[in-house]
């Protein structure tokens, strides 16, 4: 299959393709170990993990926002959030503006689990950045948001303004 991509064009092989998927589901996993050993301690999840990574970025966020982040039923965000909540890791607020919305925030324990969490993927992070190099963290990440769904760019466009 060629595709073109600016002046090249490039040939990928459905033998290519495969090998970059189950490059993919691998690298998840590495990804994903650090904190699955932390948290598997405290019986949270994956999904506690998400909650808190986005609450952590965007303090103050939405329930319906944080919702709309990661792609689950609500029922399923009340039961992270409920336990999150009861165990002292985050606050929930009532709207100033709209007393119905429910502000998300980490509280300092939340804070400190959040820090475990993400130090132990940035390291894993930087030492593969540090063997890829400059050009293919950049290609990396080219590739992750061609990805993305358009919808879901957006909001990874938005949540980056927001830090710069």
């Amino acid at each position: 299959m060629a595709e073109r991509t600016g002046e090249k064009l490039l040939y990928l092989t459905d033998e290519q393709l495969r090998q970059g998927i189950e490059a993919m589901f691998f690298a998840y996993r590495g990804f994903t170990a650090d904190p699955d050993r932390i948290l598997q301690d405290m019986a949270y999840g994956r999904a506690h993990h998400r909650a808190i990574h986005f609450i952590k970025a965007q303090p103050g966020l939405t329930v319906n926002a944080l919702l709309t982040i990661l792609g689950v039923t609500k029922q399923s965000l009340n039961r992270v959030l409920r336990t999150l909540i009861e165990d002292g890791l985050v606050e929930s607020v009532v709207g100033r503006k709209d007393r119905r919305e429910r502000h998300l925030h980490l509280t300092d324990d939340g804070l400190a689990l959040e820090a475990r969490l993400s130090d132990a993927q940035r390291i894993r992070m930087r030492d593969a950045y540090r063997t890829a190099g400059p050009e293919a963290v950049a290609g990396f990440r080219q590739v992750l948001e061609a990805m993305m769904d358009p919808e879901m760019r957006a909001a990874y466009t938005r949540l980056r303004e927001t830090k710069e």
